[in-house]
């Protein structure tokens, strides 16, 4: 993290402080936003922002007979639940929600983020754990036919839902002039 930390000072229009827990957080979600590896798990509150991220890596003119998955996640009925810890490696099986400050971090509005931060590593075995010890639903997963990517990619790009909103900058735009020019 000192390493990654020390790079990215030089790069970012702010310096976070990582021993401030909102700018910690904020610099992870900086990062996941950004592929590096951490501790933490996205969600969206948008169905449709969930679909994008679903379809997004399938190619144009998919047929398999494959799905994509979209979980619904009750965070609020989690939150309410069991105890959200802040710390990122507590010495027992944790999860917890939070919602990080946009710091330098230009995708976390449009994706309409929530974080889970955790120590487990099948996230959705243990939610699955929790709900037969309670009896209530937590995570449900809704499988669409891969095949309909171009659909619903089309149908999401109306509602502003693309690379471009989704990753604000040179990489989303990119990325969005792509699909729309090149990859049918």
């Amino acid at each position: 993290m000192r390493q990654l930390h020390q790079r990215l000072s030089a790069i970012t229009s702010h310096f976070f402080d990582l021993t401030v827990p909102d700018q910690n957080g904020a610099f992870f979600n900086l990062l996941q936003h950004h592929g590096y590896p951490t501790p933490l798990l996205d969600w969206s509150h948008s169905p449709y922002v969930a679909a994008f991220f679903a379809f997004r890596d399938r190619p144009i003119g998919y047929s398999e007979n494959e799905f994509v998955r979209i979980y619904k996640f009750n965070n609020q009925e989690w939150q309410k639940r069991y105890q959200q810890i802040q710390n990122l490696d507590p010495p027992f099986p944790h999860l917890s929600v939070m919602e990080f400050i946009a710091i330098d971090n230009p995708r976390l509005v449009p994706q309409q983020a929530v974080t889970t931060v955790t120590n487990i590593h099948d996230i959705e075995a243990y939610i699955l754990e929790k709900e037969a010890e309670i009896g209530v639903r937590i995570l449900e997963a809704i499988d669409i036919p891969a095949s309909e990517r171009e659909l619903a990619m089309h149908d999401l790009r109306f509602m502003g839902i693309t690379a471009g909103s989704m990753f604000p900058g040179i990489d989303g735009v990119c990325e969005d002039l792509r699909e729309r020019n090149f990859d049918q």
